[in-house]
């Protein structure tokens, strides 16, 4: 019992209730058996309370045990309870999270999404749990997704960030920005949790951003143009990507307002610096053109526009656009250059361009050149008045039916002529082409067409016309020539045989019907006479040159030898295939016969001349025995005294010495005089040699001067010296000035009361000829005799013949020059003779 009631409550009391009514029952109703004060019932009584209370403890412990496991369980139960709420709390938000999660294994299987995640991708969570995750990415990310999943789970406990795609259910993309981290889950396993971002807005901003931006770039980049920002007050400059690449610069550069200095062209750089330093003081915006001088050489035509902008800071910062206008520069200089070409041809081809309204008749357009045609001001409009003023009434009609036939047919092309009459009274004729302009309603609005002058074309067409009748005419002019004329055309076939002949020949004694076919030097009569004259003939023929004035003989029909000069030139087809030679021969024979007469009346002439001048040294055997024995005489007297000095005693060899020189000057002397008398006296042919007309003059003078003395006349000689020379034979010289010294000689024999001169002068004019003149003071020549004084047998002497100034002045002309008569107002004649120079001098 007493453990019955210990397990109410503590042992004592329970005891106490125990021991309690046990002894209020034995001391009442049963006799004492057992008895306190019985010293045997003691140890019982002991016995039995240490074992109540070793049973009371024990009970008591157990029942104390209890209520601690009774109590640990109330509370695990209460902890259950709140886990479960917890759980229930956090699903709740893991469920309703406006953030994606996801749970995956190291695998990348899903273990849990949240049903806000699984719905954003529009999946339900089961049907995402168990799969991979790899089924919401896109293909090409996928190994992505593999490497970050396996960098979480080597890194366990670090979160990572990235930014992807995934794919929705229905295959839109959804962007975000996953932030992961690896733990240990149930079992020590591995989970990844990831929580995923929506960021598709902001990825789409950023994406319309980028496209903005691009579509900036390329339409800076398609249009040339180029953005900046300067502010002034901080140095900042801000240039896009199209204005680093039409400067060239390097975007790396670091920028400032003097690169686009640097960059400009020298002729536009100190514009440029005004206007930046005009926009930087006035706070303004500008806008200018400029070129920029680019590192190889090229020039860029640009065009900037920039505004002035006040910051929130209150700077000024220019804001503005760069463009390349270059491809419109040279367009806009290629299409002036056009236009300049366009009105430059229609000046050079004298057409002008226009444009008519066939209802409102008036000019739509017109050209400048068309203006010029009728004489238009181009700052001026122009009625209809006007204009029909300017055309020509007879052709009115014909220009005013051409837009009404153009109205009528609804259509068509006109071609026509008409004239133009000027202002000053002058008249143009012009051709017209034009078309007709069809509107979308069917009906003719405009003519379109040209105008060229042709008042040139017409005048050189009448020309033409002219000229072909003069032409013709003058074709049967000359073939009356050819008719009648004493020489004759050929032609020659490839092979150099004749194809053609004039038929007037017959009147040469040729027959045309003997020749043709034949080759000329089957018709020559001094082939073999002559080969290498027909050698170089057939020469030049084979290598098809042509030839002039080839001189052959032949035969008449009659057998009588002819000389023909023939000359003809080769002639080709329009490819250059050689085809023969045309040309024209003439019968010389009279002028062959003629030259062989002349050349004999010159041989008569030079032997004339000849006699002429042993004639004039007969005359002057006295002088020429006085010239000669003078140096004999000298000689004689040399020798004698050479011998004198020798035979004394001790002979004086010097002075013999002396004498032999003098002996030997003397024999030249005589020697020399004797040369000059043979060179006069011989009998040779001309001899053209260059000669200095002083020399001869004084070979002259050492034959004469015996006569002078005899005759008592004094010799003037003015020789200018270094005169050039002549080409001459210089006996005929010689003889041609003996002959006038003698003359004046002559004429001066009768002079008593002034003293008898002679003067020989020479000089040369201003055109390089020599002049000789010889003039005496004699009786002179009167003006009859003037103009007879050269013709052969007149002589005024009693003892000529009349020869001598007619053979000098033939001498004289033979060698080009003249003699003639000068006059003059002293007594006397004066003979000058003008001789041309030799042509190596003049050249």
């Amino acid at each position: 019992m007493i453990l019955v009631f210990s397990l109410m409550g503590s042992l004592i009391p329970s005891a106490m209730l125990f021991i309690l009514p046990f002894a209020a029952l034995a001391y009442f109703f049963a006799p004492p058996t057992f008895n306190l004060n019985d010293p045997r019932d003691l140890p019982v009584v002991v016995a039995f309370l240490v074992a109540s209370i070793i049973g009371t403890h024990l009970i008591g412990k157990v029942r104390r045990e209890r209520e601690v496991a009774l109590e640990a369980a109330a509370r695990l139960r209460r902890s259950e309870a709140e886990l479960r709420d917890r759980e229930k709390q956090w699903r709740e938000i893991f469920e309703h999270n406006p953030v994606m999660h996801f749970m995956v294994n190291a695998t990348g299987m899903v273990l849990n999404v949240n049903t806000f995640g699984a719905t954003q991708l529009g999946y339900a969570p089961s049907e995402l749990v168990g799969h991979s995750v790899l089924k919401v990415f896109l293909e090409e990310d996928r190994p992505f997704v593999r490497e970050r999943v396996g960098l979480c789970i080597e890194t366990v406990g670090q979160s990572h960030t990235w930014e992807i795609q995934k794919i929705r259910k229905d295959g839109s993309v959804l962007w975000v920005r996953e932030n992961a981290k690896a733990m240990q889950w149930a079992e020590d396993k591995l989970v990844v949790l990831i929580a995923c971002e929506d960021i598709t807005e902001r990825k789409r901003t950023e994406t319309a951003l980028r496209r903005s931006e691009a579509h900036l770039a390329q339409a800076q980049e398609l249009s040339r143009t180029g953005s900046f920002g300067w502010n002034v007050a901080t140095g900042e400059v801000h240039w896009s990507k199209e204005t680093f690449r039409i400067f060239q610069y390097d975007p790396s550069t670091k920028l400032n307002p003097q690169l686009v200095v640097d960059r400009t062209h020298p002729e536009d750089r100190a514009a440029v610096r005004e206007t930046i330093d005009r926009a930087f003081q006035n706070e303004e915006g500008f806008e200018h053109e400029y070129r920029l001088l680019m590192p190889d050489g090229s020039v860029k035509h640009l065009h900037a526009l920039a505004r002035a902008i006040r910051t929130a800071s209150g700077d000024i910062e220019f804001v503005g656009a760069v463009t390349d206008i270059t491809a419109a520069k040279q367009a806009e200089q290629q299409l002036r250059r056009s236009e300049a070409y366009l009105a430059e041809a229609q000046h050079l081809s004298h057409t002008g361009s226009w444009s008519w309204d066939v209802h409102r008749l008036e000019f739509v357009y017109r050209s400048a050149e068309t203006d010029r045609l009728f004489g238009f001001d181009p700052e001026q409009a122009v009625s209809i008045e006007t204009i029909r003023s300017r055309i020509h009434p007879d052709d009115l009609p014909r220009l005013q039916e051409v837009p009404r036939q153009a109205i009528e047919d609804k259509g068509g092309h006109f071609e026509y002529d008409f004239r133009i009459l000027l202002p000053d009274g002058a008249i143009r004729r012009i051709h017209s082409v034009a078309h007709a302009v069809v509107g979308s309603d069917g009906s003719v609005s405009e003519l379109i067409g040209t105008h060229m002058d042709v008042t040139e074309q017409h005048a050189a067409r009448e020309r033409l016309e002219r000229a072909l009748a003069a032409l013709r005419e003058s074709e049967q002019r000359f073939r009356d020539y050819a008719e009648t004329a004493s020489d004759w055309l050929w032609e020659t076939g490839p092979d150099h045989r004749i194809t053609r002949f004039s038929e007037h020949t017959s009147a040469a004694g040729i027959l045309a019907t003997r020749v043709v076919g034949l080759l000329r030097w089957e018709i020559a009569g001094d082939v073999e006479a002559e080969p290498e004259k027909w050698r170089q003939h057939r020469a030049t023929l084979d290598a098809r040159l042509p030839f002039r004035d080839f001189i052959y003989r032949t035969v008449t029909q009659m057998g009588s030898p002819i000389y023909v000069r023939t000359s003809g030139k080769p002639f080709f087809d329009a490819d250059g295939n050689f085809l023969g030679y045309r040309g024209v021969s003439t019968d010389i024979t009279a002028t062959i016969r003629a030259d062989q007469a002349e050349r004999e009346l010159r041989k008569a002439q030079a032997e004339l001349a000849h006699v002429t001048r042993v004639t004039t040294l007969g005359e002057l055997t006295t002088s020429i025995a006085h010239e000669i024995n003078q140096p004999l005489a000298a000689i004689v007297t040399n020798g004698e005294a050479c011998l004198g000095w020798l035979g004394r005693e001790t002979p004086d060899l010097s002075a013999a010495r002396c004498s032999v020189e003098w002996i030997i000057e003397d024999g030249i002397r005589a020697s020399e005089v004797i040369r000059r008398i043979r060179a006069l006296a011989k009998k040779g042919e001309i001899e053209m040699v260059p000669l200095d007309i002083n020399d001869i003059v004084k070979d002259v003078i050492a034959l004469v001067t015996r006569e002078l003395v005899s005759h008592q006349v004094s010799l003037r000689t003015e020789l200018t010296p270094a005169l050039p020379l002549i080409l001459g034979d210089r006996v005929q010289l010689q003889q041609v000035i003996t002959n006038l010294v003698m003359n004046g000689i002559e004429a001066m024999q009768t002079v008593s009361d002034r003293p008898r001169e002679l003067v020989i002068r020479s000089s040369h004019d201003d055109m390089g000829r020599v002049h000789l003149a010889v003039a005496d003071c004699g009786v002179g020549i009167t003006e009859e005799d003037a103009d007879r004084v050269f013709n052969p047998f007149f002589t005024t002497k009693s003892s000529g013949l009349g020869m001598g100034l007619s053979i000098c002045r033939s001498i004289v002309e033979a060698h080009g020059g003249s003699l003639s008569i000068a006059r003059k107002q002293e007594p006397g004649a004066t003979f000058q003779l003008v001789l041309p120079l030799h042509k190596e001098v003049v050249s």
